[in-house]
């Protein structure tokens, strides 16, 4: 392996990885350095779903949206082993705090920002289908809406991107640990322990894709340059014993209104996810007693027969900008922060899992200010993402 790159991304989670292959396939020299796994951390504790986020237009994220669903449908065409169409319902009841007729203005309006695609539209299920919908409380219950959306193996899907991103050249130190990261003369030299080894190599630009670690990675480059305030959100998940849904529930908590999902996972039942701040050690996130109750309650709530035994239960961390607004409503766009004593270094923050691909290319866009010019190999719009065998 070289000991010079054009590119060094620093994370192995699915940001990391697809900027990885962002940038090989545009043609340059590229490295990632994970310090324990590819999707060690948020990547592989995620929700699992490639959408476009139908709850955020609530609060006007319509360009996210649009986005969010352009890339669902090129995962769908381009991985279609790693990512499929799953039916969602969206039940509405009295006491809900969406109306009826603000869930069809909703459900319409994520139809047009898809483009009205078949897989776009959505129906009201009739009353009298209520009955197959694994056991749904119907007390109070006055219309269900079905829509499609994609689910995916976010694990799988983050090894496919990396070994994508091999195919085309890039090179992978896993596990690796960033001990330094010095600029000079030009260029960043990184410093890091792979195995029982000490290693340095040469790079023209360095992508801190950390995730949680994104500040305790921007913290070893020399010279030191401030870092935006940031806060990191635990999301916890549970897997029931409960055999798995037809479909996908998007439900909303009695408690807070908050949007939790309850979906089919391997023959079995997923729910998920809560939003509680984290102020640890982001090695040692685990899920609440308050997290879980809170999780088999809403289970409970909307399936009053569910086996809610806990079969498992994973949480993982989200980065999100500091902000005075609720985390729920906070704006969920990639943050990509750059600083004039850093030239072609680049930090992400916070970033949804469908829109990994469009985060790749932004900052490979950025990336050109620096780098020169390269014949290009592939075109991430078009790129065949396959499962890695044995996954």
């Amino acid at each position: 392996m070289s000991d010079y790159f054009d590119v060094a991304v620093i994370g192995g989670g699915i940001q990391g990885c697809g900027v990885a292959q962002a940038a090989v396939a545009a043609g340059y020299r590229t490295v990632v350095l994970e310090k324990s796994a590819l999707a060690h951390g948020t990547s592989s504790k995620s929700s699992k779903l490639i959408h476009g986020g139908l709850r955020y237009l609530e609060s006007a994220q319509f360009s996210l949206v649009r986005q969010s669903l352009y890339e669902r449908e090129l995962l769908i065409r381009n991985a279609p082993d790693l990512v499929k169409y799953t039916t969602f319902y969206i039940p509405v009841y009295k006491s809900s705090s969406r109306h009826r007729l603000t869930m069809l203005a909703g459900l319409s309006l994520y139809a047009l920002l898809g483009n009205l695609r078949p897989h776009a539209c959505f129906r009201r299920v009739p009353q009298y289908k209520w009955n197959n919908l694994d056991g749904l409380e119907q007390r109070g219950l006055q219309a269900v809406y079905q829509y499609w959306d994609g689910q995916t193996d976010d694990v799988k899907l983050t090894r496919a991107v990396m070994a994508s991103a091999q195919q085309l050249g890039a090179s992978l130190l896993c596990p690796a640990s960033v001990e330094q990261v010095q600029y000079q003369s030009g260029e960043y030299h990184i410093a890091y322990q792979h195995g029982n080894q000490s290693g340095l190599l040469r790079t023209s630009t360095v992508i801190n894709a950390a995730g949680p670690w994104v500040d305790t990675v921007h913290a070893t480059i020399k010279p030191l340059a401030d870092f935006p305030a940031m806060e990191l959100v635990q999301g916890t998940h549970l897997i029931l014993q409960q055999p798995a849904p037809r479909g996908i529930y998007y439900l909303e908590s009695p408690t807070d209104r908050r949007a939790v999902f309850i979906m089919p996972w391997y023959g079995q039942t997923l729910i998920g996810t809560t939003e509680t701040a984290y102020h640890g050690d982001p090695e040692q996130v685990s899920a609440t007693e308050h997290e879980i109750d809170y999780l088999r309650n809403i289970a409970r709530h909307y399936f009053p027969a569910v086996n809610d035994s806990v079969v498992k239960q994973f949480s993982g961390l989200r980065v999100l900008p500091a902000g005075k607004q609720s985390m729920f409503h906070r704006p969920r766009e990639t943050v990509m922060f750059t600083a004039p004593t850093l030239p072609g270094y680049i930090a992400l923050i916070g970033g949804k899992l469908t829109g990994y691909r469009a985060t790749g290319e932004k900052v490979v866009t950025l990336l050109q200010r620096t780098l020169p010019a390269k014949p290009p190999l592939a075109d991430t719009k078009t790129l065949r993402i396959e499962p890695v065998p044995g996954d």
